[in-house]
């Protein structure tokens, strides 16, 4: 069961929650504290948080209206264990994974002869400092795979949507490999391409296509059909970092350190808008510190209306889709990345310190204009948009190029 949230134009995300890990007993001195990334399960019902020290938590979700309504909430040492519960009375969970934990990602699989998934089938991927992978069974907390191949950090997670158990990771070794859970974990492509560093893969929800970013003025298109390169995003300034996908697979939006949002059409290849990150020097000053505006983390909301974004000037930023300045800023220190919780009304952000914050996001209905684009790209290319008979307007509109 969902909260509902009344949104007006203009209003601030409110701060609804801010988990802070405890004060750890003995860890390594190489162990960090960042909180690289966060996760919601596919139905919304567990969140997970790459704590730092090595370990992730997977909580419960919703909170107790208690705990929501609290603005801090520190979690005890890893060694006991943690009292936070959901509204069903599920406890939360830790795992301790035995290194730096950069990359999260859900997904379900089919039980034994079952069509469907259950909740107990409810599966986690971490990415590692040392280039492991290690698959976790949620409800249990035991380990299912530990997937080896890559030689440095696993950055990032993405598995398919479709709920295949296609799982594609990123990494400093500057490839992405593509794994096969159905077959017991198997290796089946690695992607080269990149020269530097790979930050970011998102997968759309249509399973047809991937993104990935790393240290470089550009993102890359693969099919995921093929294990082939699709084309070169090429526009941004300085290194792409973070790159996410709208609902319906016809927009991929990509975020880069030079401070700017390209949101692109997939399928040509075209730049639709960009969207400037200037700072606010009413609210803060940075002197002449050009990075200022600096982008960590880009993601759309699950009905395709609005963005979040996390940008090293201290503010997460909502955006419309139709506008290019954003509707609602919120003040938040050292954020890395953020995400939207599946149905809507909630951010969680990550920052430096290890800490997880909830906020208030718009919670919209969409307009039957939008439902209906939204339905028919789900299924429909912007090649194929085109080709219908249908007037110049309604293409522009179903492809993006008007909202």
């Amino acid at each position: 069961m969902s909260i509902f949230l009344s949104w007006k134009n203009g209003e601030e995300p409110v701060l609804l929650a801010e988990l802070k890990p405890g004060r750890p007993q003995q860890y390594d001195w190489k162990s960090s504290c960042e909180t690289w990334s966060v996760a919601f399960s596919p139905d919304g019902a567990w969140f997970a948080w790459s704590q730092g020290h090595c370990i992730v938590k997977l909580i419960p979700w919703p909170l107790e209206e208690a705990e929501l309504g609290c603005r801090t909430i520190e979690h005890k040492s890893c060694s006991t264990k943690a009292d936070t519960r959901g509204r069903g009375g599920a406890k939360e969970k830790t795992l301790e994974c035995g290194q730096i934990v950069w990359g999260l990602s859900f997904s379900t699989r089919e039980q034994d002869g079952l069509q469907a998934p259950s909740p107990s089938c409810l599966i986690l991927a971490t990415g590692l400092n040392d280039g492991q992978i290690k698959v976790w069974e949620v409800q249990t907390g035991h380990l299912l795979f530990n997937l080896s191949g890559h030689q440095d950090v696993v950055r990032d997670l993405s598995f398919t949507p479709n709920g295949n158990l296609i799982l594609v990771s990123a990494s400093r070794d500057k490839t992405l490999r593509v794994w096969d859970l159905s077959r017991d974990g198997k290796q089946v492509q690695v992607l080269s391409g990149h020269t530097q560093w790979v930050y970011c893969c998102s997968i759309s929800p249509d399973c047809s296509m991937l993104c990935s970013a790393a240290g470089e003025k550009s993102a890359l298109l693969w099919s995921m059909r093929s294990y082939t390169l699709i084309r070169k995003l090429e526009g941004h300034q300085n290194s792409v970092v973070s790159c996410d996908f709208s609902p319906d697979s016809a927009l991929l939006v990509t975020a880069s350190y030079d401070a700017c949002v390209i949101m692109w059409d997939p399928y040509t290849g075209e730049q639709l808008r960009t969207l400037r990150h200037d700072p606010l020097h009413s609210a803060l000053d940075y002197g002449t510190d050009i990075h200022a505006s600096s982008l960590r983390s880009v993601c759309f909301s699950p009905e395709g209306l609005y963005l979040a974004t996390v940008a090293d000037d201290r503010l997460l930023r909502i955006w419309a889709l139709e506008l290019r300045t954003p509707v609602a800023f919120a003040p938040m220190t050292n954020g890395l990345c953020c995400v939207y919780f599946p149905h809507g009304g909630f951010i969680a952000t990550g920052t430096r310190d290890g800490h997880v914050q909830f906020w208030t996001a718009p919670r919209v209905l969409s307009s039957l204009k939008h439902l209906c684009r939204k339905a028919l790209r789900t299924f429909l290319t912007t090649y194929q948009v085109l080709a219908l008979p249908i007037p110049k307007k309604m293409k522009e509109f179903l492809t993006y190029r008007t909202f």
